[in-house]
Parts: structure tokens; sequence; C-alpha cells
């Protein structure tokens, strides 16, 4: 294993995003809107948060981005791969997650960012169709030429460090296998264009072969890969990631960790996404939606710990459903969460944009209603 080694934030930091839709281009518009001094950083734990030193007593909470040495966003590049050509003013627009007094403050910076051709495969998300495509013989071949664009976008925007951020839509369901077990037979595999390997593999390997920090912002199997984590304690490369969870699934982590401190019972979980542009697309296949529905899964029983606590949770495949509708391209991402339980009834309504989220805080509202509760927890 190489010895860890932490470089210091300074200089430019090259920002990669595989895909360039909805998430990546609100991303890049919300830091280019607050360079420009037009919104605050709401939302960002890096920027607004603070951390505690010491004793509470203490009173010693400087922010977060004083304490720890990170990169200032005035230090910033963006790059982009994805099979649609467009550039990120017109992929955000497309998107319609951003309104126009968000989007035109900040347009000519946005359409300076054109994506790079995408290692891509219809078959792994059959919604999307895209002519920006790279060409080769084998999976190996893509990833070498992804290397190559990470050594040129280095060069020609005079970066000092990079990251890759996976941005992607959700992949199509890949049980880990034997082609993912060590780095040797995820090569062979690459070289003999195996199925079992994913353009979001691809990336995740490349970042890793160029020594770049990768994080995977979607539940589907990329960088959590027995080979792929080996690759990286070998080589000293920071992974992370497994879906932004930023939506419903976030909902889950703030709702069911209260339930299960009170031990109050959990029958079902049933959610609810309206979703536009090219996710709801994407979801609409069922193989890709089930790489969501099996990450909302495990956040629930990580949590609940139905094997300790068999009583009051009782929650299962059969109990815990998902279900996605998909409107209009321009809609935006809303959602609602419900919960039964013996006694206990609960209904989470959430409604964020993106665009509020470089302008104002999100707006959110929750109600619960108590039904006839027979006792604090709930009866076997």
């Amino acid at each position: 294993m190489a010895s860890p080694t932490i470089r210091p934030a300074t200089g430019t930091l090259g920002i990669l995003t595989p895909g360039l839709g909805a998430v990546a281009t609100t991303f890049m518009a919300g830091v280019e809107s607050i360079r420009r001094g037009h919104s605050k950083p709401i939302g960002s734990l890096t920027q607004m948060a603070t951390i505690r030193l010491g004793k509470r007593t203490e009173s010693r909470s400087p922010l977060i981005k004083d304490f720890v040495p990170l990169a200032s966003l005035d230090d910033i590049v963006f790059g982009a791969w994805d099979p649609i050509p467009d550039d990120a003013y017109t992929a955000a627009k497309k998107a319609g997650v951003l309104e126009e007094r968000d989007l035109e403050p900040v347009a000519d910076f946005l359409r300076g960012i054109k994506p790079m051709p995408a290692v891509f495969d219809n078959k792994y998300v059959t919604r999307i169709n895209g002519e920006n495509v790279k060409k080769g013989k084998t999976k190996r071949d893509l990833a070498e030429q992804l290397r190559q664009d990470l050594r040129d976008f280095k060069a020609r925007n005079k970066c000092d460090r990079l990251a890759v951020v996976w941005c992607a839509s959700t992949e199509i369901f890949i049980k880990p296998g034997p082609q993912h077990a060590t780095i040797e037979q995820f090569e062979k595999a690459m070289e003999r264009n195996d199925d079992a390997i994913s353009p979001a593999m691809l990336y995740a390997w490349a970042a890793i072969m160029e020594g770049i920090p990768y994080c995977n912002g979607a539940p589907n199997l990329a960088v959590d890969t027995l080979a792929l984590q080996q690759l990286a304690n070998d080589r000293g490369v920071p992974i992370s990631g497994k879906d932004f969870k930023t939506g419903q699934t976030w909902m889950k982590t703030v709702i069911a960790p209260g339930l299960k401190a009170r031990m109050l019972g959990l029958a079902g979980w049933y959610s609810t996404n309206i979703r536009g542009n090219r996710d709801g697309e994407v979801l609409d296949d069922p193989e890709s939606f089930k790489t969501k529905e099996e990450s909302k899964l495990s956040v629930l029983h990580t949590i609940l710990q139905p094997e300790s606590y068999p009583i009051c949770t009782r929650i299962s495949r059969t109990s815990c459903a998902s279900t996605t509708t998909r409107r209009a391209a321009t809609t935006r991402k809303a959602g609602t969460t419900s919960t039964s339980s013996d006694g206990w009834a609960i209904r989470c309504r959430s409604r964020s944009t993106s665009s509020a989220a470089i302008r104002s805080l999100p707006r959110r509202s929750c109600s619960t209603s108590r039904s006839f509760p027979t006792s604090p927890i709930a009866p076997g």
C-alpha cells in the first residue's frame, strides 16, 4: 500500500464530471454564481458549517473552510464528459432545474464548458442515446482514452490537482462477480469487453490509475468493488461515494434513526419520486430503477437493523416500496415519503429545486400525523 500523502490545497483544482446533465450543471452554475457574488453557498457543508473544537463551553467553532485546508472556490475549473454534445448552458436549460434568473448571470461561463466524448454504452443506460461517444476496440482502449483526457485537461488548464465526480445517470443493476474480485481479473475483463465492466467502472479505473480521487454520485456498482478498492489502496488514491443521497434517501436517513432510537415499530416504507429531465427517463427502465431501489433498501436495513430488533422492525422488500413517476422535461424533483407503523403514521413531502440551493434555503415542508398509539413500542 502506498503511504498516504495529502497535497497542499493550493493552485488550480480541476473537477471533471462524467455526465453534464442536471446535477453537474447545477453544481457548476452554483459555484460560479457564488464566485460572482450573486449567491450564498446555501447547502454547502464545507463553506457554511462549523466544527467544534474542545468543549462546548469553550465556544470554539470556526468555519470548516477556515480550519481545514481546502481549495478556494476561485481555484476550481470544470470539465465534463457526456454522450450528448450540448454545452453546460444548453444542458442546464434542457434539464429545467435552474430558472432563467439563475442561469443568465452565468450563461457565458456555462457556454464555455463543452463535454468531451464520453465512454457510453446504451446497454447500461437504455433510455439515453448520444453521438458524442468514444470508439475503441476494447474497454481497456476506452479507459486509456479517458486517462489521456485527464492528462490533457490538466495540462491545458494548468491544474495542480484533479478530482473526478460521477454525475451521470444511474446504470443498470450489476452484482459483483469474479471480474471485480482482483485488479488482474478486472483488467482481463476490460480487454475481453466483459459485460460486467460498465462505463462507470472504466472512469473509476482511469482516475485511480492517474492518481486522481474519484467520487461516485450514483448507486450503481463502480468504485465499490474489491478490485478497484485494492487498486486505490495500493496507489494511495482517495475514493468515495454510493449515490449523492440528497432526496428521498436523505429523508430516510433523517427519519429512520429517530424511529429506531425510540423503538417505534415500523411495518413499511413507501416512497414516491416525481422526476423530470434525464433522471426520470433513465429510471423508467426497470434495470436502472433496480439499482436505485437496492440502494434505498440497504439504507433502511443498515439503520433499522431488523435482525437485532425483529419485534420493532418488520420492514422487508415486500413492505418497502418505491415508485417513480416522470413528468415533462421541465418538472423539478419532488417527492413524498410515507412510513406505516403500529400507532404512528408519518408522511413527509419534500420539494427542492437546485435553483433554490444557490439562492435561498430549500423549501421543504413536513407534517406528522399521529393515530391511536396503543403503546410507545409497537406490539409484535
